[in-house]
């Protein structure tokens, strides 16, 4: 039986404080992971820690290759290492010089590489369900920023395959 939506929802909570624009960041849980953000000096920051939005880029590379790993698992194919390569191209005349308009990314480019069994026609079906059911793709998508998602499928090398 599918699982049906909101049955299964399970809450992401982080807990932030700092000073400044640095922030300390726990994420709730057993393991309590800790990690940091701060800005670069043009924004008001020390480049102390990565900046929120390098955060936001590496949380869309690590959310897909989670969610590939699941999609991979329900298509039956094998996967092995992934390279992931992602710019976001950011106007910043909203963010710091207060102008009018949208603060978000304008563009961002998804330029993935991944070691896969996948013949041509499940790889395109692996890469659509895969942005399909990727949270954080799906936030990037919707939020209206032109998004590029240009996936790239190589053989499985000899260790990924064993």
């Amino acid at each position: 039986m599918a699982i049906r939506p909101k049955e299964s929802v399970v809450p992401f909570v982080v807990h932030g404080e700092g000073t400044g624009v640095a922030q300390k960041l726990t994420a709730a849980g057993d393991a309590g992971h800790v990690f940091h953000a701060d800005a670069f000096p043009a924004f008001g920051g020390a480049d102390a820690a990565p900046s929120p939005l390098f955060y936001a880029l590496g949380s869309l590379t690590s959310c897909n290759q989670v969610t590939a790993a699941l999609v991979a698992k329900d298509l039956g194919i094998t996967l092995g290492a992934w390279t992931f390569d992602i710019q976001g191209d950011l106007d910043t005349a909203v963010l710091v010089g207060g102008a009018d308009g949208n603060a978000n990314f304008d563009r961002v480019e998804v330029r993935a590489t991944v070691e896969t069994d996948a013949d041509e026609a499940q790889f395109e079906r692996f890469v659509s369900e895969t942005a399909r059911r990727c949270p954080v793709t799906q936030l990037f998508q919707r939020s209206g920023l032109e998004f590029v998602n240009d996936w790239t499928r190589v053989p499985l090398t000899a260790d990924a395959s064993a």
